[in-house]
């Protein structure tokens, strides 16, 4: 079974860092080690998790491997089951 199919990203601007566009593997790696390690050590506020309202547990409904199993080979390889068709 194809479970990634090929995707063409869309035509974007380049990541800037610095004023400077991270064209490079080594630039990009610069920017994400240099702004990662800015953040390092600075204070955080975790009260601001306070304020996400708890969301209510789901329960999911008992099923078998078996039958899980059945519905994913029933799946052709472009769509995933059920009514959102949503992409693999």
């Amino acid at each position: 079974m194809n479970w990634v199919n090929k995707y063409k990203l869309p035509a974007t601007e380049a990541i800037k860092y610095d004023g400077n566009l991270c064209i490079t593997t080594d630039s990009l790696w610069k920017a994400l080690y240099a702004t990662f390690n800015s953040a390092l050590h600075r204070p955080i506020d975790k009260e601001v998790l306070n304020e996400i309202e708890p969301k209510p547990t789901i329960i999911w409904a008992p099923f078998l491997k078996e039958k899980f199993c059945q519905a994913l080979t029933k799946c052709n390889n472009l769509l995933a089951p059920g009514l959102d068709k949503l992409m693999w």
